[in-house]
């Protein structure tokens, strides 16, 4: 498993790299990452059956919407990036609001496929699958604060 969360961990580091890289592109490493991601999270939870097909639906719905809501955060740290050098009172505070919204919206999209996989596999298989993605949204949060800078960073 360590193993694997490390491969996680710098799959993600490459992609924070080419966060400002085109769409096309981005959706390439989404989909990569989607995949690689999908045998971890099969590594840890493990079920059978019926109860399997309808976890693994359930959190292909939760996927499909999870990148969505990455794809709204690939474009406010373009809008950063895009007026760093600028930034004003109402400039930082609608990125600032609209970074609140975002992980408002992640948080809740986590609760709710919680709620629907309990419903399907059972609190265990739930619960591991609330863990790992509040993991992987930690890991993925760290890997791009260490790689933006702060407002006020460099001077400007």
């Amino acid at each position: 498993m360590k193993k694997s969360i490390l491969l996680f961990s710098l799959l993600m580091a490459c992609f924070s790299v080419f966060s400002q890289s085109n769409l096309e592109e981005i959706e390439l490493y989404q989909s990569l990452f989607g995949m690689e991601k999908k045998v971890i999270v099969s590594s840890f939870i493990s079920l059978e059956g019926e109860v399997s097909d309808a976890f693994w639906s359930q959190y292909d719905e939760y996927e499909s919407a999870r990148k969505a809501n990455g794809q709204k955060r690939l474009e406010l740290l373009s809008k950063y990036a895009n007026s760093y050098l600028n930034l004003d009172d109402a400039t930082t505070d609608a990125l600032v609001s609209e970074s609140m919204k975002i992980t408002k919206e992640h948080t809740k999209l986590i609760n709710k496929y919680y709620k629907s996989m309990k419903k399907v596999a059972g609190s265990k298989a739930a619960a591991q699958f609330f863990q790992l993605e509040n993991y992987f949204h930690g890991v993925v949060r760290t890997s791009l604060m260490e790689e933006i800078p702060f407002i006020g960073e460099f001077g400007l």
